[in-house]
């Protein structure tokens, strides 16, 4: 049974309200009468809001005009028609000036007060498919974050044009921050419904049963706290798509609300008896091991292949470091013009120091390093945050190519591991200024005395490198071993003298 459409009389005659009340409820409707405008602003200001409010003009305390007026304040997307046994001009005028979608004089008959709600049907039709241009003409700039230049994301883009006009669910998976949502919008904006509303909700951002409540809407008194009636996303999002992020982290019993949905199109709000039937695309993203969460029951296998017709999985913006410089340049821009700066114009050293770093956040931790830099307008402090962050993550990340003894320490460990990252940093700066000692020693935020006493300790020599000193030392220590294995075995090869 589909959900009744509400409407508010408010008209201070007893026979009129009885009236309306009778005839309204014949065909349908779910009536609520109230004697004057304030009772119906105190009705709405609890959180009532009906599909029509039918308003009279001419009440005692509060008039019909000024009721309306109050009533736009509150909410200006309620569809008031207003009612008077007057006809005039500068009445009807002021009404539909203040936001009223209709008049009617009384007497009426049950057409026109049809063909009233037809019209206010007509104008929220129109006014949704405003507001669903105007968001889909914004989102239109998420296509331009959506920036390929590796073969990995070219190929994604291609999978999108294909997969975008396919009316199917789709799973998208990849590492936090890797952009699931630009792909998401994208498939949206590609698709037939891009007209229709885009709707986002963070499964791991509510607890269940907040979930359930946001996910499906819930009726007046389902809870405690439930003081109105509430559409939920899948209702908002009819007609559009519906992006469920973090879709594993949904508890068990949703994710069976949820598969019957996708299964049958409808399902009930929250303490409410009546069927909601939806027509929704769904997108669902997660960074989640799915297979694994399927192999320890937190998610369900069927919901898995529901949703999974179509898969797209995007990789760790680490292994796809042509896209750095682009994306780099894009957040400036994006920022420099929100925040009303001129762009700055980003280093050589500094952009090299970004295409080493791993970027273990991906495209968001990427997004928030630009827009330091935009508000800082420092680009050797940026150059130096960034070594200083890679230095960490090199510390955090073990390295498979150099085991570490048994024997060794922690402190021995760590201080290796110190030593290693800061020689880096100094044979950076170094290569970067042209072997100037005083700038380097500048860009790295140290004294002079300090970097001279850094290269002794690394034997970084003048005009060499990190690596090509570690080399050289290599080198060395490979020769002087080599030659004293020869000797050796000199020493111990027994001379045959001929007779």
């Amino acid at each position: 049974m589909a959900e009744k459409e509400k409407i508010l009389v408010v008209d201070d005659e007893p026979s009129i309200r009885k009236y309306l009340q009778t005839l309204l409820e014949v065909d349908g409707y779910d009536v609520e009468t109230v004697p004057g405008g304030k009772e119906a602003l105190e009705k709405v200001g609890a959180g009532l809001r009906p599909h029509f409010i039918i308003l009279d003009v001419l009440m005692p305390e509060i008039d019909g005009l000024e009721t309306l007026r109050q009533l736009m304040q509150v909410d200006r997307t309620l569809n008031v028609i207003m009612l008077s046994c007057s006809n005039e001009v500068t009445t009807v005028v002021e009404a539909i000036r203040l936001g009223a979608l209709d008049y009617l004089t009384k007497p009426f008959e049950k057409p026109e007060l049809d063909a009233a709600f037809l019209k206010c049907r007509q104008k929220q039709q129109l006014r949704s498919e405003n507001k669903a241009l105007r968001e889909y003409c914004e989102a239109l700039t998420e296509d331009l974050s959506f920036l390929a230049a590796s073969p990995q994301m070219l190929k994604i883009r291609q999978q999108i044009l294909q997969i975008a006009p396919v009316d199917v669910p789709v799973f998208i998976s990849g590492e936090s921050g890797v952009g699931k949502e630009v792909v998401a919008r994208m498939i949206h904006l590609r698709s037939t419904r891009r007209v229709q509303a885009f709707v986002k909700v963070n499964c791991a951002a509510l607890p269940g049963e907040l979930l359930e409540s946001e996910l499906f809407g819930y009726e007046q008194g389902a809870f405690t706290g439930a003081v109105r009636s509430k559409p939920g996303k899948f209702e908002l999002a009819n007609k559009g798509t519906i992006f469920l992020d973090e879709i594993a982290e949904m508890s068990p019993h949703l994710q069976a609300k949820l598969l019957h949905v996708l299964q049958d199109g409808q399902y009930s709000r929250l303490g409410a008896r009546a069927v909601v039937n939806v027509d929704v695309r769904v997108l669902a993203a997660t960074n989640m091991d799915v297979k694994e969460a399927m192999r320890s029951g937190r998610f369900r296998e069927d919901l898995y292949y529901r949703l999974n017709v179509l898969s797209i999985h995007i990789p760790p913006l680490r292994e796809r470091t042509a896209e750095i410089p682009l994306l780099f340049r894009h957040f400036l821009v994006k920022y420099s013009e929100k925040y009303q700066k001129a762009a700055p114009d980003p280093s050589k050293h500094l952009i090299e120091a970004a295409l080493r770093y791993p970027w273990p956040g991906n495209l968001r931790e990427l997004e928030n390093f630009v827009k330091r830099y935009v508000i800082l307008e420092d680009d050797e402090g940026s150059f130096r945050e960034l070594l200083e962050m890679t230095g960490q993550q090199q510390r955090l990340t073990p390295r498979e190519a150099s085991p570490v003894p048994k024997e060794m320490g922690l402190k021995a460990l760590v201080r290796g591991l110190k030593d290693e990252a800061e020689m880096e940093a100094i044979a950076d700066a170094l290569e970067k200024t042209n072997w100037c000692r005083k700038d380097a020693a500048k860009m790295l935020g140290i004294s002079y005395k300090a970097l001279l006493y850094k290269m002794r300790q690394f034997n970084l020599d003048s005009g060499r490198g990190a690596r090509s000193a570690a080399a050289k030392a290599a080198r060395e220590a490979a020769a002087k071993e080599a030659e004293a294995k020869e000797a050796e075995a000199k020493e111990a090869t027994p001379v045959v003298r001929s007779s």
